[in-house]
Order: C-alpha cells, then structure tokens, then sequence
C-alpha cells in the first residue's frame, strides 16, 4: 500500500500571508488539523497545525487580555507560526514508510508531492484508517 491509496487528495490549502483567524476558520469549516502552506506562486513553503494556532493565541511569551485575542488573530501572519519546509511523503512511498516518518520526527501529518506540486496530505487518522480497513479484511478473509 502506498501512500496515494490512503492520502487526502487535493487538501485545503492557506497562503502564506494569510492570518491565525483565516488558518483557524478553514480549519473548523473543513474539519481538519493541518494546513499545507503556500507561496504566493503556488509552492509549498510550510504547513501549519491546529496546535500552532492554539500556541500563537495562548503564548506564554505575550501578556495580554483576552480582548486582545481578536488583535492576535488578524496581525499574526501564518508564516510566522508555521513549520517551514516541512518534511514530505511522496505519492509512491510505501506507506509504511510515510508512518515511520511521523513517528521518528513526532510529527501527525505531511505534505504529499508529485515533484513540486502538492497533490494531498497523509496524516495519523488515514494510516489509522488504513490499519483498520487491512486489518478487518484479515479478519473477514483469514488466510489458510
């Protein structure tokens, strides 16, 4: 199995000089965690992930009050809370190997490419749902 067969084709992109309040409406509108991040060219610069907006908004570093919050959400650039070039899956990596690449750099989702163009995003819950559709099959099917 590799990675194109359990992907999420074509995901929901933010650009660069988008702000935390765009990159968390798109998150809550499409029920995702992870942003593939994009130049203005259409190059895949970062990703950003629900975790880094909640960090953005709940920075230890800036004392503020929560009216402040709104400010926070339109000033802060997504290119400032997001992972730069991030690690990527290739469409034909096993993706056993796109799991180990998770699990080695404690990471929940990459970019998938076809050379430079971003064609989807492998994360935990499609390797989860990948074991589980194999794993059931087993079950249904034993092999004597």
């Amino acid at each position: 199995m590799n990675v194109i067969d359990i992907m999420t084709p074509k995901p929901v992109t933010i650009l660069h000089t988008a702000n935390l309040g765009k990159a968390l409406h798109l998150m809550e509108q499409t029920g995702c965690r992870h942003l593939p991040v994009l130049s203005l060219e259409g190059h895949l610069v970062g990703i950003i992930s629900d975790r880094d907006c909640r960090l953005a908004l709940n920075s230890p570093h800036i004392l503020r009050e929560r009216w402040q919050d709104e400010l926070v959400l339109e000033e802060t650039r997504v290119v400032n809370i997001m992972t730069p070039a991030p690690i990527i899956a290739e469409e034909f990596m096993p993706a056993h190997e796109a799991a180990r690449l998770m699990l080695d750099n404690h990471i929940s989702a990459l970019p998938v490419m076809r050379g430079e163009t971003l064609t989807g995003i492998i994360t935990v819950t499609d390797i989860l749902r990948a074991f589980i559709t194999v794993e059931t099959r087993k079950a249904k099917y034993p092999i004597e």
